[in-house]
């Protein structure tokens, strides 16, 4: 398979990326901290993609956007409050 290299966008930040990639490639491009996990977006209403660390092949597209979020969200102290 050969190698051609996109434009990707992790974080709104531009990158070069060779096509395809990996995921623990991904990590490393866009400089990924401890704690996040990165996810491609995916158009429509439909979930976005969770991106595992690891090397798993990943084809990419130009274009794509991909962006990084807490592994573990609070969303709260999970107290209801009443005004």
């Amino acid at each position: 398979m050969a190698h051609t290299e996109v434009e990707i966008h992790i974080d709104k930040k531009n990158y070069r990326s060779p096509n395809p990639t990996t995921g623990s490639a991904l990590y490393s491009l866009g400089a990924v901290a401890v704690g996040y996990d990165l996810f491609e977006e995916i158009p429509g209403p439909g979930d976005d993609r969770l991106i595992s660390n690891d090397a798993t092949p990943i084809e990419l597209m130009n274009g794509t956007h991909f962006y990084t979020a807490k592994q573990s969200l609070n969303p709260g102290d999970g107290e209801f409050h009443t005004r």
